[in-house]
């Protein structure tokens, strides 16, 4: 079975699953759990049922994802470097940046701006 080419004006980018992960015994001040998680797919957000996540933990990772959702050169720190710490600097807990499969997306349904194909 063969797919059709990919359009013309389309791009891919991963999808993201951020899981907490905890370093030591400490007290986890976010009131994160380990094990919990979101993903990020495309620009959305998904959490699992009944999960919350702490905004200022979602402060902290939020300018890393769109990085992490586009390929990047094997040496880049981006490519290799997974866990970021809480930006409590009290709290033990770490959040875990896994690149799932990847998804295409079309320049023209992700703006109102005129691609270079189109201009």
């Amino acid at each position: 079975m063969s797919s059709s080419p990919p359009a013309p004006d389309s791009f891919e980018l991963f999808d993201l699953r951020v899981e907490v992960v905890v370093a030591d015994a400490r007290k986890i001040q976010c009131h994160a759990q380990p094990g919990d998680w979101f993903e990020l797919r495309g620009e959305m957000l998904h959490f699992p049922p009944g999960q919350g996540f702490s905004i200022y933990s979602l402060a902290a990772l939020l300018p890393l994802l769109p990085a992490k959702q586009r390929p990047t050169d094997p040496n880049d720190w981006m490519s290799t470097d997974s866990e970021v710490a809480c930006p409590d600097p009290n709290c033990p807990t770490r959040f875990r940046i896994t690149r799932l499969g990847k998804r295409r997306f079309s320049h023209a349904e992700t703006t109102a701006v005129p691609g270079p194909a189109a201009t």
